[in-house]
């Protein structure tokens, strides 16, 4: 952590850091209770702790701010955008408390993205830990496949490989994407990339133009081809991707556990979505060989990566992991069903601008997704 006591703050890729090492932090956080319950930082070394803003303003009045914490612990201070915390930061510091300020504050926590290259491939795995959402990207002779892009960080997409001596050319969502908003049509747009999209995902209304796959067709990206999976059960239109020894899974699988079924269609067809996904996971992921690398589109916010520092893990582990392997479809249904828990924050507003059916400012958009994922269901 930084000890400059002019400044006091602790820059948010500092942080992502040290949750990535499981690092013991203690978060002071000091925003209202209904946003700490929609939203935390999350991580095996964190430790929280909730005083609201204005019980640090009264205690400043009354002169017991050292009351309101403990005097013996550092805190890292948390607020939206950085002010009021910086407020707290510095009250605890004139009373000889080490505490420092998240520059930022939540926003700023939402803006790390930080870019990994899987040993020995051309991949490269891109991770929000704010939200854990995961996009990828491969390189090779020139050329450039960006999957699951988030519309918050698309330059950098195009400004990173550009500095790998390449160009996009193709750009693939896995599925229509209910917790963040892709930037599918942006980087095509402004890559002049093929933008493509599985013919279920298409069928959904997709509002601009795409090239579509299907089952058994191909992608070649320099030296790679990519095989495209029909994946569905997370939603209709869901497909992976499989290059050499390696299995983009999309939303279809996580290293915990699989998806949620009930964001593209009724509660009431969740069933039958439940069904569909239970199918993808023992009839069409299973037969991968066990030494399959699996990269997600998603981990919990504060998974720890793997030794390589990426999310990945081989299929053989995953099967002894995730019960849905060897779990009796029924039984998995109703497990499924009774642990969805809380659906991403605005999701159907983030599915219809997916669809290009709405459209959001940039700006907006940003503040419409922030919050955990949500499209898990961990064993």
């Amino acid at each position: 952590m930084t000890t400059d006591t002019a400044t006091r703050e602790l820059d948010p890729d500092e942080l992502a850091s040290l949750v990535e090492t499981a690092e013991e932090v203690t978060i002071l956080d000091v925003r209202n209770r209904d946003e700490v319950d929609a939203w935390q930082i999350e991580g095996p070394g964190i430790d929280r702790t909730h005083v609201p803003y204005m019980r640090f303003v009264s205690a400043q009045v009354s002169g017991d701010v050292s009351e309101l914490v403990d005097p013996d612990r550092s805190y890292v201070v948390v607020c939206p955008h950085g002010e009021a915390s910086a407020e707290v930061a510095e009250m605890l510091t004139e009373v000889g408390i080490d505490a420092k300020n998240l520059a930022g504050g939540m926003q700023g926590w939402a803006k790390v993205y930080t870019r990994r290259q899987l040993p020995d491939t051309d991949l490269f795995q891109y991770y929000r830990p704010a939200s854990g959402c995961l996009a990828y990207a491969v390189v090779s002779a020139g050329e450039a496949l960006v999957v699951d892009p988030l519309r918050a960080f698309a330059d950098r997409y195009r400004d990173e490989i550009q500095d790998l001596d390449a160009e996009v050319t193709a750009v693939l969502d896995t599925h229509v994407h209910a917790d963040h908003f892709s930037a599918l049509p942006t980087l095509a747009n402004s890559t002049g990339a093929t933008a493509i999209v599985s013919e279920g995902a298409a069928e959904r209304g997709l509002s601009f133009e795409v090239e579509t796959v299907t089952e058994g067709e191909t992608i070649q990206i320099g030296d790679h081809e990519f095989e495209i999976l029909s994946t569905p059960g997370h939603t209709t239109g869901s497909i992976s991707l499989l290059v050499d020894d390696v299995l983009l899974s999309g939303d279809s699988l996580f290293l915990d556990g699989t998806p949620r079924p009930d964001l593209q269609k009724d509660d009431a067809d969740a069933p039958s979505m439940a069904r569909t996904l239970h199918e993808t996971v023992t009839e069409r992921i299973a037969p991968l060989p066990d030494d399959t690398l699996v990269a997600p589109g998603h981990v919990p916010p504060g998974r720890q990566p793997s030794a390589d520092g990426t999310y990945t893990d081989r299929l053989g582990t995953i099967r002894n992991r995730v019960r849905a392997f060897s779990e009796d479809r029924e039984a998995f249904v109703e497990r499924i069903l009774d642990s969805m828990g809380d659906q991403p924050a605005n999701f159907e507003q983030i599915i219809a601008v997916n669809l290009g059916q709405e459209t959001v400012g940039d700006s907006d958009a940003f503040e419409l997704e922030l919050g955990p994922n949500n499209c898990a269901v961990s064993d």
